[in-house]
């Protein structure tokens, strides 16, 4: 067990993972093996009772197109004429075709619902966070949205969730078209507080 823990490469990996979205992504596929662990390690992340709430649907080559239609089409129909923007409506029809790969993230409610929505919630944002951490192991970036379309009820319902269950937005997947980009935080001290009495 101890050769499998060691901080400083698990360190090494979070600090390294990237957000970069999809006009970043070169056109080079994910080959299905490393889809299947990306997508295995996000099935291994903590969840309120063992509900396991995360459900994924995978969009490659031309469904990518079917889905950015859907996303534009649905941005078009939820939002009000005097709000609508069009860059953002043709982001969405572009974005799924710049990533070799789109992963929609969905929540499925426990049917007692006996865990809170907030604890599933919570539940699936670690689940992708874990793939997020496998792809930066593989060198692929990630990008999650969260945007009006992406987490609609017909999100929810295009990809076989019905309520209560929720579409929790898409997981963009590629190599990156460049350098891998720099990053940084704010010191330690201005997040946390350490109480001891």
């Amino acid at each position: 067990m101890s050769e499998l823990l060691n901080p400083e490469a698990i360190t090494a990996l979070i600090r390294h993972r990237r957000s970069m979205k999809p006009k970043h992504f070169s056109n080079l596929p994910v080959a299905q093996s490393v889809l299947n662990q990306i997508l295995s390690n996000a099935c291994w992340a903590p969840s309120h009772g063992m509900t396991q709430p995360w459900r994924f649907t995978v969009f490659t080559g031309r469904a990518r197109k079917r889905l950015a239609a859907f996303l534009a089409d649905t941005y078009q129909g939820l939002v009000p004429k005097e709000s609508f923007k069009s860059k953002k409506y043709e982001s969405l029809l572009r974005n799924p075709t710049l990533a070799p790969v789109v992963i929609a993230v969905g929540m499925k409610r426990q049917p007692s619902e006996k865990i809170s929505e907030l604890d599933e919630t919570m539940a699936v944002a670690c689940a992708v966070q874990n793939m997020h951490l496998t792809a930066t192991a593989f060198g692929l970036g990630g990008f999650w949205s969260t945007n009006v379309a992406a987490t609609s009820d017909a999100m929810a319902e295009m990809t076989g969730l019905s309520p209560p269950d929720r579409a929790l937005g898409l997981f963009y997947l590629g190599y990156p078209l460049g350098r891998w980009p720099e990053s940084k935080r704010d010191p330690l001290n201005s997040k946390v507080q350490f109480l001891d009495e």
